[in-house]
C-alpha cells in the first residue's frame, strides 16, 4: 500500500535522479516536477528519464517570467549582493521553485513535497519556509535528514554507486563529480574539490593542494 503522493523538487542531476528511486523504494508514489527557470537543459529528455525511474506522473512547468518579474527584479533593485559578488542566484530560485511546487502538490492532492537539498546548507530552509508559508499543513521529505538515507548515503559517491546498481544515467563520475546550479540570473558550482578548504584556486583555473 501507498504511504502518499510526494512531490519531488527535480532536476535530473545525481541527487534527486536517485532520491526519486529512493523514494518509491519506501513506498511513496512520485510526481517529479522540474522547474523551468532558463538553464539549458533537454527537457524532453528528462521527462523521459523521470517517467522511466518510476514517477508516477511529470511536471514541467516554465517558470522564466515569474522568475525575472517576482525575484530576479526585486533582487536586483534591493542590490542583493552577497559579499559584493555573489548575485544569490540560486537564493532567490528556491522561492520560486517552491512556489510551483507547492501548487502543483495542492492540484495533485499531495501530502507530501521532497527536495534534494543537504542537511547543512541554506536551500533547505529556502524550500522549507516557502512550502510551509503556502501550504501549512504539507509534510515534508527531505532525504539528507532522514537517517535511513543519510546513513545509506555518505556523500556523492555512494549516489553514484546506487545509480550504477539501479541502472540510473547521471550526468556525473568519480573524476568530475560536480553539481552545477543555472537559470536566467546564474550558475554556481559545487562539490569535489570546490569544497575543500585546502584548495586554492589560481587565476589560469588551475588548483593548488596543500
Amino acid at each position: 500500500m501507498s504511504k502518499g503522493t510526494v512531490v519531488l523538487a527535480y532536476s535530473g542531476g545525481l541527487d534527486t535522479s536517485c532520491i526519486l528511486v529512493w523514494l518509491k523504494e519506501q513506498g511513496y508514489d512520485v510526481i517529479a516536477f522540474l522547474a523551468n527557470i532558463g538553464q539549458d537543459e533537454d527537457f524532453e529528455a528528462a521527462r523521459k528519464k523521470a517517467e522511466k525511474l518510476g514517477a508516477k506522473k511529470v511536471f514541467i512547468e516554465d517558470l522564466r517570467s515569474e522568475f525575472v518579474e517576482d525575484f530576479i527584479w526585486p533582487a536586483v533593485q534591493a542590490n542583493a549582493v552577497y559579499e559584493d559578488r555573489y548575485l544569490l542566484g540560486t537564493a532567490v530560485a528556491r522561492p520560486c521553485i517552491g512556489r510551483s511546487q507547492v501548487e502543483i502538490a495542492r492540484r495533485e492532492g499531495a501530502q507530501f513535497v521532497s527536495h534534494g537539498a543537504t542537511g547543512k546548507g541554506n536551500d533547505q530552509i529556502r524550500f522549507e519556509l516557502t512550502c510551509y508559508a503556502l501550504y501549512p499543513e504539507v509534510k515534508i521529505i527531505a532525504p539528507w535528514r532522514v537517517p535511513e538515507f543519510y546513513n545509506r548515503f555518505k556523500g556523492r559517491i555512494d549516489l553514484m554507486d546506487y545509480a550504477q546498481k539501479h541502472g540510473i544515467p547521471v550526468p556525473v563520475t568519480p573524476q568530475a563529480p560536480w553539481s552545477m546550479d543555472a537559470n536566467l540570473m546564474h550558475i554556481s558550482y559545487e562539490s569535489g574539490i570546490l569544497e575543500n578548504p585546502k584548495v586554492r584556486p589560481l587565476p589560469n583555473g588551475m588548483t593548488i593542494h596543500f
